[in-house]
């Protein structure tokens, strides 16, 4: 929630909630099924599993969880919390007779790397947040499991399905590195903008299709005494999320996969990207940001935002549950897709959607039957539904909460938005592919927010971004058709 950046990054856990669930319309939430990664190196990893660790196998237990044994998991403790974890740790141990040890952190190379040198990794890690283990640079070093006998596996659900074919098409590919999975990527996660269904009845206004309805709301809300736009100053992946999606909507998946590939001409030349990049400086020009904005971190932004000091701001569909504390009761949050720009080649329906969350299994876990036994129970419906009462939020299984669950509002819409949507979506994959690359693209958008430079010099530096990464030769391993 993929999120491998500053997106799940709020240091409160997140205490239990309200049952939270579904309509049958998640069944019809899709993905782009286009190949989101091609080769990126060699590696992978071979099956180190200590025998005292291995039971017999069966049709219930696969992978031969001994009746009795330790797992150790660790999990990033950002947005989404690490409730939903204790949950399934406690429903593991009760059927399995283990003892689970559970870590809860932020601080995940600080503490795993050296467990990862010593070759005494975890049995069980979400590998996210800002300070994320590069899963190309796990892989490359043979550090990774590869997941195919857990996806290979019956469903625990229906056995006479394999794991993979119980998943929302294409949101296996971010977790892909040299053509294996070795990631699972297990929050399903729209992006775009954010507003409080009450703020906007109260002022009599309707959720924008197209950008001038965007600044036209943006310029009453100004005059209202409150700011159009937030945004999360201090993490410039937020405002990128609105460019981003500005480029893409208008010049169509062309000028999204024209990025992705590293094209000489994906920002300079590139008509999306000025009409885009234009259209978010215009909200800086005008004055229609909330004040202050540049510089807050994702959690004072979006406090903010939840006191009603400005009608919009950008996130993914982490930001909910992130907030539950902070959202007053009748706030009414409401996902919204990017509004369109004149003559965008894809419709305002269009959404950012993929998956994130990188859960992997070390190659020299202690004990691999119970880690990847523990990955197949995350993929059924019980485990799915855990996850969407703990963290507020969809996993990638196909309808993959019971029946009867009431969905939080925003929850709500995006699952609404997403089957609007159809097959509508997209998703840049540049920041997985090419981090260094990502960040600087991030800081020109913090120049331009600050209003220290134009959109001219934002293009410019982008660009050189895109020319960097593309003399990389491991670059030419990372392509979309």
């Amino acid at each position: 929630m993929g999120s491998t950046s500053a997106e799940n990054s709020n240091p409160e856990g997140v205490g239990r909630r309200d049952l939270i669930k579904r309509s049958a319309a998640l069944g019809l939430i899709s993905v782009p099924t286009m190949s989101f990664l091609s080769a990126c190196a060699s590696g992978g990893g071979d099956d180190t599993s200590d025998d005292t660790n291995k039971g017999e196998t069966s049709a219930e237990n696969p992978f031969g969880v001994a009746k009795s044994g330790a797992l150790d998991v660790v999990i990033f403790k950002g947005g989404y919390g690490d409730d939903y974890a204790k949950a399934w740790e406690a429903a593991f141990d009760k059927k399995w007779g283990t003892k689970s040890a559970h870590t809860g952190t932020q601080e995940i190379t600080g503490k795993l790397q050296p467990r990862f040198n010593n070759n005494t990794p975890p049995d069980v890690v979400d590998d996210s947040g800002a300070q994320q283990i590069k899963l190309d640079v796990l892989f490359k070093n043979g550090q990774l499991l590869d997941l195919a006998a857990v996806l290979d596996a019956p469903s625990i659900d229906d056995p006479s399905k394999k794991v993979r074919d119980t998943l929302i098409a294409g949101t296996l590919d971010p977790g892909l590195q040299g053509g294996k999975n070795v990631a699972l990527p297990y929050v399903y996660t729209v992006w775009g903008l954010w507003y409080s269904g009450k703020l906007f009845k109260d002022k009599g206004w309707t959720a924008p299709k197209t950008w001038d309805e965007f600044l036209a709301i943006c310029k009453e809300a100004k005059a209202d005494g409150i700011g159009g736009l937030a945004h999360q100053g201090k993490f410039p992946y937020y405002i990128n999320v609105a460019i981003m999606d500005l480029i893409a909507k208008k010049g169509g998946l062309d000028a999204m996969k024209a990025i992705d590939n590293l094209d000489p001409k994906a920002f300079v030349g590139s008509d999306a990207a000025q009409a885009g990049i234009e259209a978010i400086y215009e909200v800086v020009e005008k004055g229609y940001l909330m004040a202050g904005t540049n510089g807050l971190t994702h959690t004072e932004s979006q406090t903010r935002w939840n006191q009603y000091k400005a009608a919009f701001i950008t996130s993914g569909s982490w930001l909910e549950n992130e907030q539950l504390k902070q959202t007053p009761d009748d706030f009414d949050m409401k996902f919204l897709p990017m509004p369109v720009l004149a003559d965008s080649q894809l419709p305002f329906e269009a959404i950012r959607a993929g998956s994130g969350e990188p859960f992997i299994i070390p190659a020299k876990a202690q004990n691999l039957p119970a880690a990847q036994e523990f990955l197949r129970s995350m993929l059924s419906k019980e485990w799915s539904t855990l996850f969407a009462q703990q963290a507020n939020s969809l996993s990638i299984l196909k309808d993959g909460v019971d029946s009867g669950v009431e969905l939080r509002p925003g929850t709500q819409s995006t699952v609404e938005a997403s089957k609007a949507a159809g097959d509508n979506t997209f998703n840049f994959l540049y920041p997985n592919w090419y981090s260094e690359m990502d960040v600087s693209i991030q800081n020109a958008s913090n120049e331009l927010m600050a209003k220290r430079i134009q959109p001219a010099e934002w293009l410019k530096r982008s660009q050189a971004a895109v020319d960097k990464a593309a003399k990389d030769p491991d670059a030419k391993k990372n392509h979309r058709d």
